[in-house]
């Protein structure tokens, strides 16, 4: 999958919008300064043994409960080891249990634990009265055996370093900075190739079965489609009431994902300058190509003179994680560009930050820069020369003139990674429908995604949210609100294919 890169070296998130940034960020402070004491398990030497297990939940951060759950590192080979999974619930507070629920905010990278901790603010009092809340923490990420490349003076310098090569310097540059990723990683990190989304939708079923249900119950957000797609390839009698929202088509080629993101993302830009233009305060010219043309000549400028640690990279990762949510993004990157062009850049760092997971002091709460990049490679290790993707950078420039400079080379570091072969997605049918939701403005995961991954889950319905931003649960819209409730109360199929 081609998700959302500025930068060759690394392999950033398609994952879930901003109304659960700030929270994810508090909560990914809570977690790092409080602990629970959990014994291990007895390593298992079955499969059968592994999904015996019984989670020892422990109180933890006040209304939570905190376990951890044994898998194997190799499926095909168990002798190899295990890994341990982090695993936190909410509880439900209601009297008539359903089930629970299991969520994934995105990535790859993303922490289910973060996600599950802000539960309060993610669904409605209904679903909380109904199912625990369970979020994990995927192999290789945050928690459960996390994958560890760079430290955090280099991901600074990664991610501002420069992602739209000019020229041969610069594009020798990438290649050498993209190989040195792959090097650090395989040095510092063991089983590296174990890492695959396909093993960690295989360790979700072990999950199930520990929380003691007998089908799956999943809330997937933007790259946790592709988990639930593959959970339900392999587990397609499991699935229960799964959604999937902001979906990632797995079956189309990577420069064709990588293609459509950034025609997406530069849709999602335009989007932004027709509404600033409406505006007293807009910073940018009123015609569409005036305003690119305009982001264009200030990105430029940055290169040249770069402010404090703004750099053209920062810049554009601070666009782009302002279009994930209109509401309170939009503004923001008003006041980011009219900034920048009276030569301050903090707020362009702020929009970045806020997306990297970098603190104040200079940390990073989490590694879903190194996790996402080796997940990415193992998911979708794409077939393409340097010297395809070089001649394929033309396209995006051509079809995608502010973004697709940038995106043209994600997924570089693929290129020195030797992954094998990855899961091939093919149509299934589940024991139950699943719910694809897509927004038709989003720049993550575009709509076009969401429709092909309509025909890959063959009894899938598809509700389609018309507006701006990544994914369309919980944003506010009752329609779309209303309808998965109801899917996951009374099993109710959504009758409403198209929301406003």
């Amino acid at each position: 999958m081609q998700t959302f890169s500025t930068n060759p070296g690394k392999a950033l998130s398609t994952r879930t919008g901003k109304i659960t940034a700030a929270i994810t960020v508090f909560a990914l402070a809570l977690f790092s300064t409080v602990s629970y004491i959990q014994s291990r398990p007895e390593t298992p030497t079955t499969l059968a043994a592994y999904y015996s297990q019984q989670l020892q939940w422990q109180s933890c951060y006040k209304n939570y409960q905190c376990a951890d759950l044994l898998v194997p590192i190799d499926y095909t080979e168990l002798k190899t080891g295990t890994f341990q999974i982090s695993v936190l619930k909410y509880p439900t507070t209601g009297e008539k249990k359903l089930r629970s629920l299991i969520v994934n905010p995105g990535g790859p990278g993303g922490s289910g634990v973060d996600y599950a901790y802000a539960a309060e603010y993610l669904f409605s009092p209904a679903i909380l009265d109904a199912y625990d809340i369970v979020g994990f923490d995927p192999r290789g990420v945050s928690r459960s055996e996390p994958i560890v490349c760079l430290s955090d003076k280099e991901l600074d310098a990664n991610y501002a370093s420069d992602s739209k090569p000019d020229n041969e310097q610069e594009f020798a540059q990438i290649l050498i900075e993209s190989k040195k990723f792959i090097q650090q990683c395989e040095e510092k990190n063991k089983h590296l190739t174990s890492f695959s989304t396909a093993n960690a939708a295989r360790d979700m079923d072990i999950l199930r079965e520990a929380v003691g249900d007998k089908q799956l119950n999943y809330m997937g957000k933007s790259y946790g489609t592709f988990l639930g797609t593959l959970y339900a390839q392999f587990f397609p009698d499991k699935v229960g009431h799964m959604v999937l929202d902001g979906a990632v088509d797995p079956t189309i080629s990577n420069f064709q994902q990588g293609l459509t993101q950034a025609i997406a993302f530069d849709k999602a830009f335009a989007a932004f300058a027709a509404d600033c233009t409406t505006r007293s305060n807009c910073p940018l010219p009123k015609e569409k190509s005036a305003a690119i043309a305009e982001m264009k000549k200030i990105l430029s400028q940055v290169a040249k003179k770069p402010n404090k640690r703004l750099s053209e990279s920062l810049v554009l990762l601070g666009i782009a994680a302002a279009l994930y949510e209109s509401a309170t993004g939009w503004p923001k990157l008003r006041r980011a560009i009219k900034d920048v062009k009276e030569g301050k850049g903090d707020r362009f760092l702020a929009l970045a930050d806020e997306y990297t997971g970098r603190t104040e002091e200079g940390d990073y709460t989490a590694n879903e820069f190194d996790s996402g990049a080796i997940i990415d490679c193992l998911d979708f290790a794409g077939a393409r020369s340097v010297k395809q993707m070089k001649e394929d950078a033309k396209i995006f420039a051509e079809q995608a003139p502010l973004f697709g400079p940038y995106l043209a080379y994600g997924g570089l570091v693929c290129q020195y990674f030797d992954t094998p072969k990855a899961t091939e997605v093919v149509p299934t049918k589940t024991a139950n429908p699943i719910v694809i939701i897509g927004t038709t403005g989003d720049p993550a995961t575009p709509y076009a995604w969401a429709q092909g991954l309509h025909k890959i889950l063959t009894n899938s319905v598809l509700i389609s949210l018309i507006g701006d931003g990544h994914t369309g649960q919980g944003q506010g819209n009752k329609c779309v609100d209303g309808q998965v409730d109801d899917f996951y109360l009374t099993n109710k199929s959504p009758k409403t294919s198209s929301c406003a």
